[in-house]
């Protein structure tokens, strides 16, 4: 499959576990060949400042400015691939506060979560602001959020999922 292929299908994918002012997701290619964590933190830096402009949340977040690259950089934890579409799946359906509630039908979430962890391959790196050991959260916003973020060094794919109290 071409980039430009490949592109069009991640963005099908994380279109499909965004759900409107809850899970708010991205997707796309990075202009330098020799991406790395920082030009993740950067796209994750992006969409942070989209939900702060989202007459949704701005409410919530009066005065609130992205975390600077190197501290979501700090943030974030590494997650191993054969982790990353069960997370994803999570991050998409499960609500943060209520975890009895759907987002969407876990089954739809895993399907498109599956899909969007093989396009980026068993190679790419994928990160959490989760300790997945201990269960603590490096929160990126002053509300519950959960994020997961995954490159193969050419492409990205970032859900975060954004709940208040």
């Amino acid at each position: 499959m071409t980039s430009i292929g490949v592109l069009a299908e991640l963005e099908a994918g994380m279109a499909e576990l965004s759900t409107p002012m809850r899970v708010y997701v991205a997707a796309g290619r990075f202009t330098d060949p020799e991406a790395g964590l920082p030009e993740l933190a950067a796209r994750i830096r992006a969409l942070l400042a989209a939900i702060a402009a989202d007459d949704a949340w701005r409410r919530f977040l009066p005065g609130y400015a992205p975390l600077p690259v190197p501290e979501i950089c700090a943030a974030l934890e590494p997650l191993e691939t054969h982790r990353a579409a069960s997370f994803l799946a999570q991050v998409a359906a499960v609500d943060l506060i209520w975890p009895s509630h759907r987002h969407q039908p876990v089954e739809s979430a895993e399907r498109a979560a599956a899909r969007v962890v093989s396009l980026l391959g068993p190679g790419a790196g994928w990160w959490t602001n989760h300790d997945v050991e201990c269960g603590a959260v490096n929160g990126l916003t002053p509300l519950f959020d959960s994020l997961l973020a995954g490159t193969d060094g050419e492409h990205y794919a970032l859900a975060l999922q954004i709940a208040d109290d």
